[in-house]
Formats: C-alpha cells, structure tokens, sequence
C-alpha cells in the first residue's frame, strides 16, 4: 500500500507512561512493537519528530456502516424520540447496502479514524447476512470486506463477530427488522473457524461478541465462551450492557435482576472482557467491574447523540477502573471529540471544571488520553504499555492548526489545546505497528477511498430512493 517503514524515531516531546518526556529516542522491533526508548540527543540519526507526538488511540467500539448514515436521524419523527425510534431508522439503512457498500463505507471511516488519533479499531460488526436475511454462501463475506478495508487503510484491526440472536431478554424471537444480524450457534461457530485463517494472515486480532444481554440468553453466552476457549483462546470478549434505561427495566421484569449482575452471574468477567456503555451502574455494580480488570468502553459522543445517559466516570476511576473510548455509531470520528464530551459531561453533571484530572496528573486531555490509550489496547487484546519498551510503535504527530497559534500554550498542555481549544485536531504522521500510514496528514491510497466512497453512497442513495423513507 505504500507505506514507509521505519526502524525508529526521535521524539523532541512525547507523551510517555510517565508523562511528557523531552528528546525521545525509540527504537522499533521487527513485530512492531517498541524494543528500547532512550533520552538522548539522537546519535544513531533517527527520523526526528518536532512536534509533539502522542500514544496512537484504539477505538474500541465500532459498526462501521453507520457511519454512512450520519444525518439521517436528526428529524422527529415521534412524539418522544429516543434510542429505540433510532434503531429503527438504523435497521432500515442497514438492509440497504450490498457488500461492496460496506467494505467501502469501513474504509473511508477507518481512513478519518486515522486522521482522528487512532491507530486501531475494534469492529464490533453485527451485519452478517444478506438482504433477505439468508446467509451468504461464505457467512464470513462481510467480515472479509471489513479485513480489506482495514489492509487498504493499515489501521490495526481486531474483529469481532457479533452473536445476535433475539429481541429481547427471555429469548424472544427476532424481530423482521433484524435479519440481516441474526445467526445460531452453529452458524456462528462455522463463521468464526472460516476467519481464523484470514485474520492470521492479514495481522488481525480475532475475538467474540454476544451482542448483548437482550440478543443472547445466559446458556447462549455459556455456549459462545466454550466457543472461544476451543478456537481462539484467551482472545477479546465484548458486550453491549446497561446503555438504556428501557433495558435495565426490561432485566428486572425479566428476572427480577439488573444486566450488570446477570453477567458477572453467567460470565468470569476479567480483564479480557470490555462492557460497552455501562451507562446504568448502581454504586456496586461500578465497583463490581473496576475490581474485574475489565475495560469499560465509552463512547461519549454516540452515547450523547442518542440520549443514553451520563456514565459515571468519577467514582469508576477512583476506584481504579480501566475505559477506553469508541466512535460506536461514528457521527464523530476524532478520539478529542470523544475525550471532550467525557469530560464535558461529567463537568455539567457535577458544576466543576477539571474534573476527569488529579492533583498527580493535573492536565485533563493527558490524563485522559493516556487511561484511553491504555483502555482500549486492554480490550483489543493488545500490549497497554504505550511509548514505552514493549509497547506498541503506534503513534500520532500533534500539528499546529496555524502558524503560532500554540505559542502561549506550556509544552504540556499542547494536548489541552488540542481536545479542548475548540481548533480542530491537526495530525501530521501517523504512524501504526512502525509504519507510517499517514505522511503531513496525507494517506496514499486517500483518493481511492474517497472515490469508492463517493460511487457506494450513489448506490445507497438509489435504494433508499426506491424504499422510501422511515415512517
């Protein structure tokens, strides 16, 4: 595709497990990963970096084709609208788009992802069948396009397939609106063996996804675990929990107990496990997953598009609790926007400034940079360490937006400017696994993106012209 290799770098200010480190020099395995890291002056001549650089960011929770629906819900359409009369706008643009659709919308989402501060992403990819619901005649065909999208980006993947399976808790069947989601167990199991092959090939991490407590039954989720330990052990597990209101209502009619229990009931939730969302925790639920090692997987601009909830960032994080950050349904493809609006929530929450920050680690957009860096390579089954020995060689050049415009701002808050001086976000390389994917903000397979992006959305028009429009 294009990219440089490079064997190393000279960081004149990069943002380490330490804090901000001045005159970096690292040095990068074969399997890209970092092999030493030294404060020097640059003898061995390395490609050197002027301006700051930072930990590239794993978003952790993705679904790629919502991203080309972006502008479609943002309409009343009922009385109260809410999350729910948002799926429905989402099932029905989901049963738009052919495989060569998906494949190019992944793309050029993992292309402004890239250019967002990440350097891997977590493909939470539940869109498994064709148009009418019948599997293809290889299940794992649109899977396939989001490992080709991830190869023409060079953005680190790992894959998660989705079991989804029913409506609602108790086992409910699906609804019509679901069918292209819908697999059983043996489906499901046959998809998973046919990408062990391919992921391995093209450098993916490959893990499991119960949708969710509403689309998989606790012996369901007992089966896809005994699934996982006899094909890929050990790899990621991710679930959707307690993001609405309706579903910890729907949990308790159900059974009488809230989503967050039932799971640690069912399932040795550790620290391969992510949660996404968790909006809904009591006071010990919050505690029962920051003592798991489990990653807690955030996705702030989505959660707030969709009227989630706040989540309840302070006292997880108190007590120790790993997150990470994820672009979810994709209005917004920066990893600052998602860091803001964490921060910005929980500031309206609580009538304070600063608040995601300590006394230790005063400045916000570090700190929280660093725990997300450090979340979602947890939950993507990748080294945590960050700049640093054994960590990723993943990483992203900080630019300045105009000339002097960072002048008065301290070197260690330049990320501060960048999340919360309201500018944009401005990358210059971005390098993933030591190579350098984006070169002065530019991929070189960036017009071709766009082009097959451009020809895919004239197709999905066309559909969505013939279906009509969401009552």
């Amino acid at each position: 595709m294009g990219f440089d290799l490079l064997n190393g770098a000279h960081f004149r200010q990069a943002l380490t497990p330490e804090g901000w480190v001045r005159n970096l020099s690292v040095h990068f395995a074969a399997d890209g990963t970092i092999a030493s890291t030294a404060q020097d002056d640059n003898p061995d001549g390395l490609p050197v970096y002027e301006n700051p650089v930072v930990p590239g960011i794993t978003d952790l929770h993705s679904h790629a084709f919502q991203y080309a629906m972006a502008g479609l819900s943002e309409v009343r359409r009922n009385p109260v609208d809410s999350f729910w009369s948002w799926r429905d706008i989402m099932y029905f643009f989901a049963l738009t788009l052919s495989p060569e659709d998906l494949q190019a919308i992944a793309a050029r989402l993992y292309l402004s992802l890239l250019k967002g501060g990440y350097t891997g992403i977590v493909e939470f990819h539940y869109v498994h069948n064709d148009l009418d619901g019948t599997p293809y005649a290889r299940r794992e065909e649109l899977s396939l396009g989001i490992f080709e999208a991830a190869k023409l980006t060079g953005l680190d993947l790992t894959h998660l397939p989705v079991f989804y399976a029913h409506s609602n808790f108790g086992g409910l069947a699906p609804t019509d609106g679901q069918r292209r989601f819908i697999q059983d167990l043996d489906g499901y199991a046959a998809m998973l063996d046919s990408l062990r092959a391919p992921a391995q090939a093209g450098g993916h991490t490959l893990g499991i996804a119960p949708h969710s407590l509403r689309a998989a039954t606790p012996e369901e989720i007992t089966q896809l675990l005994k699934l996982r330990a006899d094909l890929i052990p050990g790899s990621p597990v991710h679930i959707h929990v307690a993001e609405q209101v309706k579903e910890v209502e729907d949990a308790l009619a159900w059974n009488g107990r809230r989503p967050v229990q039932q799971l640690f009931d069912i399932a040795p939730v550790d620290e391969a496990w992510c949660l996404i969302h968790a909006t809904h925790l009591t006071a010990s639920e919050v505690a029962m997953i920051a003592h798991s090692g489990a990653t807690v997987g955030l996705c702030p601009m989505t959660e707030a598009n969709l009227g989630d909830g706040i989540f309840r960032a302070t006292d997880y994080i108190a007590q120790g609790g790993s997150f990470g950050i994820g672009s979810d349904s994709n209005i917004a493809t920066y990893a600052s926007q998602e860091l803001q609006q964490l921060e910005y929530s929980q500031r309206l929450r609580d009538r304070q400034r600063n608040v995601l920050s300590s006394m230790d680690t005063p400045h916000v957009a570090a700190n929280l940079w660093s725990r997300a860096a450090q979340g979602g390579a947890r939950a993507a089954g990748r080294p945590e360490q960050g700049l640093a020995p054994g960590g990723l060689a993943s990483f992203v050049e900080l630019t300045t937006p105009e000339p002097g415009a960072m002048l008065p701002v301290d070197p260690e808050a330049a990320l501060d400017f960048h999340v919360f001086a309201g500018r944009g976000f401005h990358v210059g390389d971005v390098v993933v696994r030591g190579r350098r994917v984006v070169t002065a903000g530019h991929h070189p397979m960036e017009n071709v993106i766009v082009s097959d992006y451009h020809k895919a959305m004239q197709r999905v028009a066309a559909r969505l012209s013939d279906r009509g429009t969401v009552a």
